[in-house]
């Protein structure tokens, strides 16, 4: 497959191992030295989305994207980011989850049993990822002690920066409305801090529907969210949640996208 080359298009091709034969939009043209240094550079484009969760009685996380349920409230907004991820051409997301701190009699008694089949991410192999998204409830202004617990086992890659200039970004799941939701990104955003990496957050992008005041939704500037019910799992996420769920994982996967292509045209 030979890739298109325009002046002002991007095109790669799809599949684990990517080739990016590409112009920069705007950047650059067929005649410039850049272009002729790009063309037939060989890429590997591998853009993994993490999306962490755990909810009150579930968590999702979903590595490159990384993800653990229980009533599938958040897991079903790492399903919309990944859609909207994958709508990127060159971008590949996959679902990973968080490992379980509590034990199985607790979980028991919370009706929490129920797990998806997504291996569980370590440290470590978030240095394999080109953006990450984490995704958690709030808790107390926080985020949950689960996803907490994987940040504090990279006290490693924390030495050697191995995170540093990496986007990552947010998303959350609430039991109320005022549950926390911005307070708990700014809270979160010491994590991304210390290791250095690059917080994105979704902003307005998604226009007018962030304004519309015709139903509850839990859905911010800081990130997609969703509202289950002081009891965890009454309510479900609504389309317009979903829709911004997807939209997320698209505007963030097109960041990251730019700056993997951006960074290797400078080599």
């Amino acid at each position: 497959m030979t890739p298109l080359i325009t002046p002002y298009v991007c095109h790669l091709k799809l599949g684990r191992r990517l080739l990016a034969k590409y112009i920069i939009l705007h950047f650059c043209n067929p005649s410039s030295e850049v272009y002729r240094s790009i063309n037939g550079y060989d890429q590997d484009l591998r853009c993994f989305f993490m999306i962490g969760d755990y909810y009150q009685y579930m968590s999702i996380s979903a590595g490159l994207i990384r993800y653990y349920s229980t009533y599938g409230h958040v897991a079903r907004l790492a399903e919309e980011i990944k859609k909207g991820a994958d709508s990127v051409d060159g971008v590949e997301a996959t679902i990973w989850q968080v490992e379980e701190t509590l034990p199985k009699e607790v979980l028991g008694k919370m009706q929490a049993t129920t797990k998806k089949d997504h291996p569980v991410i370590t440290g470590k192999q978030l240095t394999d990822a080109d953006g990450i998204l984490f995704g958690f409830p709030a808790r107390f202004g926080m985020m949950a002690a689960q996803m907490k617990a994987l940040f504090d086992s990279t006290g490693g890659l924390w030495q050697r920066q191995a995170l540093a200039g990496k986007p990552a970004g947010f998303f959350f799941a609430l039991g109320t409305q005022g549950g926390g939701q911005e307070e708990t990104a700014l809270t979160a955003v010491s994590q991304l801090t210390h290791h250095g990496m690059m917080f994105v957050p979704v902003g307005y992008t998604f226009g007018a529907k962030m304004f519309d005041m015709d139903e509850v939704r839990c859905c911010s500037p800081y990130g997609s969210g969703t509202f289950a019910g002081a009891d965890g799992k009454s309510r479900k996420p609504s389309d317009a949640e979903l829709q911004m769920a997807e939209h997320q994982g698209k505007y963030f996967a097109d960041i990251a996208k730019k700056l993997k292509v951006g960074a290797a045209a400078l080599v």
